[in-house]
């Protein structure tokens, strides 16, 4: 089998980037968008290849998931011999259990969804659920972005305490801060609403001490916020880093953001930054993809992928 890359069109620029690693070119698509709005994309000749299909389910979230899913269909019926998922950014991670009654469970109804379209495999970047696996009836691989964004941090002479903003981010703050032997902070946090936050307690001293955030994402930085004003009434430095894996910046991000006066703000390009996002520094996973994706065509373990070295 020859391995063969197809991009949707959330983030094509990722996409080239892993081709190119990878010494391949983009196969040919084509996206028809009927007068309706109905997508119908139309793939190159993959028939017997190894295909991977490069589409983050990143907002507008249920454009690209229909995309990738008839990406999916597209393939099968073109004739590829295998077809993997490449999602970077995993839409509806969030949705993984019910909060009330008569909800749905989203990233149980996504994962099919992606199964059912014709997915042999499927690939993710740091989902945010942490047990998503249990959810997919097809083979799941994790990749982590951590390592990319420690070793762009680097380290310097003053002594940063690491945070995580929320319980939910205490072990990726853990393993960030293992890298550099850097003491840890967690902030615990009440969500009053989809776009409202409030950081109620801190666990960790940051007195006189700079601060690193480290979050799995930021959407409408409400979190980032709510945990900054908190550590610099606990006598945490002005001026915090702010590293996070998944940057998309809807709502109200960019004003947040612009009002914190951060240091550094981190972000890898899982998803593409929009052009109203605040000043970014964007470390790119491409290499950690081609790395991947070419491990994977092999059939070779991908175990030892965002270990630190």
């Amino acid at each position: 089998m020859t391995l063969r890359i197809v991009t949707g069109s959330a983030n094509h620029a990722l996409a080239l980037a892993t081709a190119k690693g990878l010494g391949k070119e983009l196969v040919t698509t084509e996206l028809e968008r009927f007068p309706d709005g109905e997508l119908r994309p139309v793939v190159g000749a993959i028939r017997g290849d190894d295909v991977y299909v490069i589409q983050p389910t990143c907002p507008p979230v249920n454009e690209h998931l229909v995309e990738l899913l008839l990406l999916l269909d597209a393939c099968g019926r073109a004739g590829a011999q295998r077809t993997t998922a490449v999602v970077p950014y995993f839409g509806y991670a969030r949705q993984d259990r019910r909060t009330r009654p008569g909800q749905a469970i989203g990233a149980r109804v996504a994962a099919e969804m992606i199964a059912a379209a014709g997915a042999d495999r499927l690939l993710v970047v740091d989902p945010h659920m942490p047990g998503f696996e249990a959810i997919c009836r097809i083979p799941v691989e994790i990749l982590t972005a951590l390592p990319i964004l420690a070793d762009a941090f680097g380290v310097e002479a003053e002594q940063h305490v690491v945070v995580a903003p929320d319980l939910g981010a205490v072990k990726l703050a853990e393993r960030f801060a293992a890298r550099w032997r850097l003491p840890v902070a967690v902030v615990r946090k009440r969500r009053m609403s989809d776009i409202s936050v409030r950081a109620e307690d801190l666990v960790g001293e940051v007195g006189g001490r700079k601060v690193v955030i480290v979050d799995d994402m930021i959407t409408t930085a409400a979190t980032i916020e709510a945990a900054t004003g908190l550590l610099i009434a606990e006598g945490a430095e002005p001026n915090a880093i702010v590293v996070a894996i998944h940057g998309l910046f809807v709502s109200a991000a960019k004003d947040r953001l612009g009002r914190l006066d951060l240091a550094r703000l981190l972000v890898t390009d899982t998803v593409p930054a929009p052009k109203t996002a605040p000043a970014v520094e964007v470390c790119s996973i491409a290499p950690l993809l081609v790395k991947a994706l070419g491990r994977l065509h092999r059939e070779e373990q991908l175990d030892d992928l965002g270990v630190f070295d």
